[in-house]
C-alpha cells in the first residue's frame, strides 16, 4: 500500500503567474532617468522660482519672505505693461504671417515641386533657423543700419530718403517681427510640407472632379486636413514669440524709447542688472501663466473649429 501510495498520482500545482500591479512597473527603471532630468531642470527650477518670486532676493544676500508684495507692484508697474503690450504686439506680427506663408510656400512646393528643386528650395529656406538668433540680429542690424545699411544704400540710389528702420519707435517692433517670420519660415514649412505628404490623394482628385481649383482644393482639402499641423505651429509660433529676447536685445536693445521692450528684456534687466531676483521671478511667473492660459485658449478654439 506504501508503494502504491509513493506512485500515485499527484494533482498539477498551477504556477502563480505575475499580477497587473507588477506589469505595471516594469518600464519604471527605464523612465527614471528622464524623469530625474525632468526634475532637476524643469519642475525643481519653476518651484524655486515661484518660491522667489514671493521673496525679496537680491543673489547677494539671504532671500527675505514678502509674500504677494512683487506681484502687487508687478499690477502697478506701467514699464511692465508697455513690455506686455510690445511683446503682444510683437505675436501678433509674427504668428500670423510666418503661418500663412509658410502654409501656402508648402502647398506650392508639395503641389508642383516634389522634385530636386523643391528639396533645394526647402534647403535653402531652412538655413535661417539653423542660424543662431545672435547672429541673424547682427547680420540684419548691419543691413537695416541708417548710415551705411545696404538697403538705406539701395533706397538713396534711387533717389529716396534713408528710413531709420531700427531707431522709428514705430517701425522698430514691425522690423523685428518680420525678421522673426523670416527666420522661422523654413521651420513650419517643412512641418507643414510633412503634413500634407499625409493628406490623400483622392480628396484632390475628388474636389477636382467637383470643380475645385488650386484656391478651392487648399481652402477645403489642404487647409481643414492640416488643423492639427496649424494648431502645432500657431502654439509654437505664440511661444517662442512670448519668449523672445536675443533677437531684440541685438537688434535694438529694446528701445528707441521703450518701443521693442518684450517681457523676457524686462525679467532680464530686473534679475541680472537690478538684482531683483524677487521681481523677476514674479515677472517669469505671470509669463509662464500667460504662456499656459493662450496656449489653452488657442487648443481650445482650434479644436471647437475642427469638430
Amino acid at each position: 500500500m506504501k508503494d502504491d501510495a509513493a506512485f500515485a498520482v499527484r494533482p498539477r500545482q498551477r504556477r502563480r503567474r505575475p499580477g497587473k500591479r507588477a506589469g505595471q512597473y516594469v518600464g519604471v527603471p527605464f523612465v527614471l532617468p528622464s524623469l530625474v532630468i525632468l526634475m532637476v531642470v524643469v519642475i525643481i527650477p519653476i518651484v524655486m522660482s515661484l518660491y522667489f518670486s514671493m521673496t525679496q532676493y537680491s543673489v547677494l544676500g539671504s532671500p527675505t519672505w514678502v509674500g504677494t508684495d512683487n506681484y502687487t507692484k508687478l499690477l502697478n508697474d506701467d514699464a511692465f505693461a508697455a513690455a506686455l503690450g510690445n511683446t503682444v504686439v510683437y505675436t501678433l506680427i509674427s504668428v500670423p504671417l510666418q503661418t500663412v506663408i509658410a502654409l501656402l510656400l508648402a502647398d506650392v512646393l508639395a503641389r508642383r515641386f516634389r522634385n530636386r528643386f523643391g528639396a533645394v528650395v526647402r534647403s535653402t529656406l531652412f538655413i535661417p533657423v539653423m542660424s543662431s538668433l545672435v547672429v541673424v540680429g547682427v547680420v540684419w542690424r548691419t543691413i537695416l543700419g541708417t548710415n551705411d545699411g545696404a538697403v538705406n544704400v539701395f533706397l538713396e540710389a534711387f533717389g529716396l530718403e534713408r528710413v531709420n528702420f531700427l531707431g522709428d519707435p514705430t517701425l522698430a517692433i514691425w522690423v523685428v517681427g518680420l525678421v522673426t517670420v523670416w527666420k522661422n519660415i523654413g521651420y513650419f514649412l517643412v512641418i507643414y510640407y510633412a503634413g500634407m505628404m499625409d493628406v490623400p490623394a483622392e480628396l484632390y482628385e475628388a474636389s477636382g472632379l467637383d470643380g475645385a481649383g488650386r484656391f478651392g482644393q487648399l481652402w477645403h482639402v489642404t487647409i481643414p486636413s492640416l488643423r492639427p499641423v496649424t494648431l502645432l505651429v500657431v502654439i509654437l509660433g505664440t511661444i517662442w514669440s512670448f519668449q523672445v529676447f536675443d533677437l531684440v536685445y541685438v537688434m535694438t536693445g529694446g528701445g528707441p524709447g521703450g518701443a521693442t521692450t518684450t517681457i523676457v528684456m524686462m525679467i532680464f534687466r530686473a534679475g541680472f542688472q537690478n538684482f531683483q531676483m524677487g521681481y523677476a521671478s514674479a515677472m517669469a511667473a505671470v509669463l509662464f501663466a500667460l504662456i499656459l492660459i493662450i496656449a489653452v485658449v488657442q487648443r481650445k478654439v482650434l479644436k471647437s473649429n475642427e469638430d
